[in-house]
């Protein structure tokens, strides 16, 4: 569910596209190589290619370098799982953000960047509701074959399925590992078809 938001971005055609991307990329490799409080506008200018005034004029400063990054990612074809079973598209949407995390320090870093600034926690937030309102398609595909019953709350089911790995990662500061994502993912689909979540 997270994955694209740390993910290279294709590069769209005009200039002004071009350096969107550029800039985006490049907040997101710093992101990932110093964090939040590490991030400055000189050091995404020299990784983009794309000059420091242009940056300071298009973003502002550094917190509209991350509520971009967040909004590109937020304009992707990212789509759930679709495996055909419900407990199947749980766990690989619950490995695909154990995934996000292992992979991409950037992931973290956002998450930082919410701590310290309003617009980024607001950017943050959109992002995500974004994201687990695209998942429910998990659960609406599940009452349909009548895997789980009518009435599921889709939105609580996603968010069960991927909340722990926030706090154990961010929280509690464990490596993610796909034993966390398969339970979690096993524990809440059971509950789900027990009927717990309608």
């Amino acid at each position: 569910m997270d994955a694209t938001a740390v993910q290279p971005t294709s590069r769209p055609g005009g200039r002004t596209a071009r350096n969107r991307v550029a800039v985006r990329d490049a907040t997101l490799a710093e992101l990932a190589a110093h964090g939040y409080a590490g991030l400055t506008v000189e050091a995404v200018a020299t990784r983009s290619g794309v000059h420091k005034t242009t940056v300071y004029r298009r973003w502002g400063g550094v917190d509209g370098l991350v509520v971009d990054a967040l909004a590109l990612a937020d304009e992707d074809e990212w789509a759930p799982p679709d495996t055909g079973s419900f407990a199947a598209d749980l766990r690989a949407l619950a490995r695909e953000v154990m995934t996000t995390f292992a992979d991409s320090p950037a992931s973290a870093a956002f998450v930082a960047a919410a701590f310290q600034s309003a617009r980024a926690a607001a950017a943050l937030h959109g992002f995500y509701a974004q994201r687990h309102r695209r998942a429910e398609v998990v659960v609406t595909r599940a009452v349909t074959r009548g895997e789980v019953p009518a009435g599921t709350d889709a939105g609580a089911v996603v968010k069960a399925a991927v909340a722990p790995f926030y706090y154990r990662v961010l929280i509690a500061g464990e490596t993610p590992s796909e034993e966390v994502a398969d339970q979690s993912a096993a524990a809440v689909a059971h509950a789900a078809q027990a009927g717990l979540y309608a």
